[in-house]
């Protein structure tokens, strides 16, 4: 994406995909503002994930490294989100 891309989202939105696999921890696989956010959000929604908007956890998770495991301080919102999208999705507890 060019500086262009970026700036005709908007600047304020702030997106992070986490990829799972157990037993390990949820890994940050992608992040961004603006235009990148809204290419994050639209790619969920063409693979049929859903999306859960919680501003305060996104900041956190956006200061994770790319590739890189949640902290463990995050372990029990990134589980909420976690459990929100397997609801979604038909899964039953």
């Amino acid at each position: 994406m060019t500086k262009e891309d970026e700036r005709s989202g908007d600047p304020a939105r702030l997106a992070v995909a986490l990829k799972w696999e157990a037993p390990g921890a949820p890994v940050v696989v992608a992040k961004g503002r603006g235009a990148v956010a809204d290419a994050i959000v639209a790619s969920a929604a063409a693979a049929d994930v859903a999306v859960e908007e919680n501003p305060l956890l996104a900041t956190a998770l956006a200061a994770v490294e790319l590739d890189r495991e949640i902290p463990e301080a995050l372990y029990k919102a990134v589980a909420e989100v976690i459990a929100f999208v397997l609801r979604a999705s038909g899964h039953k507890f």
